[in-house]
């Protein structure tokens, strides 16, 4: 990198998934027939009714600039929803309306850790949290977990992990990469260790909270006595396909939302008028208008399990919701295939690209480097062409 760039951005990492997804499209550019399993994107259109809303927005002169943390109909719309599917209760002045849920959570690392600040990060987690914190000033501490644990923290490692400089922790589940849900079971004992502690701030990632297989949705905030320290974290990127929208949200804290609006008025101000009128739409409607695509994507599940159970060397945990499985690959570390040397989930990765013509997302971006992420956000014709393609390389 040129030393005349700041040390803050020579330090951080390129996001690993947007870096295969570029890769991707150049190879394809190049007319060489990639899949990409790589991306978290939904092949689903957006819904009629979303798009309709957009299209009367635009004809109703939507075009002005938008207040800074989101239209007050908007608001008031996700306040309906916590309620709704979270039994959460918030008012205006504690949600904030952000470019994408990526902004909800950089404006939140910024607004709240110092330098030096740790920050508790159960692996795997989502590649942008550990360089959000980074540039943040914040200290990534990661908490391993395995496939045998179904990559969930327990409440034993929290407790070993935390010390007097800990002042976040940040979690999704949905799990990305993982796909690994907590239960409400599991997410008590986790709050049953953070009581002990309370300057500790939860940041819950709950981005693909209506993708989920049958296992039930929980909330942290939703215990009383972790709701004034919980931030949830939401949007309509997963569940209603709407990745290039660029709507996230917050509710929490009224003092944690009101310092993230005074950060994002300061680099971003508002979010788009058109996405944010749809998203009102988006909203209203009840959970059970997208259950089509949840089903689609669990039959997706079974068929990507069932063919990866098929190819030697991978090792799967059963996802309980998002769209990706996250198997082991070690079994392959320290062979060699077809002349390439094997020995860190990233060779493997590469060598499924180059060889299988198949984009896949290394695992130690995520915090695991025994694994891969594989997304299923694709049609059955793709991931079948897919692992037919991987079966043969690895063969």
């Amino acid at each position: 990198m040129d030393k005349r760039l700041s040390t803050r951005v020579n330090e951080m990492a390129t996001s690993a998934t947007l870096a295969m997804a570029a890769k991707t499209r150049e190879l394809k550019e190049q007319g060489i027939d990639v899949i990409g399993l790589s991306l978290g994107e939904p092949d689903f259109p957006v819904p009629d009714y979303v798009k309709q809303a957009a299209i009367q927005a635009i004809e109703d002169n939507y075009h002005s600039y938008t207040p800074v943390d989101g239209y007050g109909d908007l608001k008031n719309a996700i306040i309906t929803k916590f309620k709704r599917d979270n039994n959460l209760s918030y008012v205006p002045s504690q949600i904030v309306v952000s470019t994408g849920a990526k902004q909800s959570l950089a404006n939140l690392t910024m607004v709240l850790l110092n330098e030096g600040d740790e920050v508790l990060l159960p692996a795997p987690y989502w590649v942008s949290y550990a360089d959000q914190c980074k540039v943040a000033g914040g200290v990534p501490k990661e908490i391993a977990t395995s496939i045998e644990t179904d990559f969930k923290v327990t409440a034993e490692a929290l407790e070993a992990a935390i010390t007097p400089k800990t002042k976040l922790i940040i979690y999704s589940s949905p799990c990305n990469p993982s796909g690994s849900v907590y239960s409400r079971k599991e997410l008590r004992k986790l709050a049953d260790v953070l009581v002990k502690y309370p300057d500790i701030i939860v940041i819950s990632d709950e981005i693909y909270e209506h993708i989920n297989f049958g296992s039930g949705h929980t909330s942290m905030a939703e215990f009383d006595d972790m709701y004034e320290r919980t931030v949830v974290v939401n949007g309509v990127s997963k569940a209603f396909s709407m990745t290039g929208w660029r709507i996230g949200y917050i509710g929490g804290p009224e003092w944690i939302a009101r310092a993230c609006n005074k950060m994002q008025g300061q680099v971003t101000s508002g979010t788009n008028c058109i996405a944010q009128r749809a998203t009102i739409t988006a909203l209203e409607n009840p959970p059970s208008k997208i259950k089509f695509m949840v089903d689609a994507f669990k039959e997706r599940r079974t068929l990507i399990l069932k063919l990866l159970a098929d190819i030697n060397g991978f090792k799967t945990n059963v996802p309980e919701g998002a769209f990706y499985v996250f198997p082991d690959v070690s079994y392959f570390f320290g062979k060699t295939l077809r002349g390439k040397n094997i020995n860190t989930a990233s060779d493997f990765s590469l060598y499924l690209l180059e060889e299988a013509k198949v984009a896949t997302v290394t695992g130690e971006a995520f915090g695991d480097p025994n694994c891969i992420r594989i997304s299923y956000a694709t049609s059955e014709s793709e991931i079948k062409e897919a692992m037919k393609r991987v079966k043969a390389a690895l063969d």
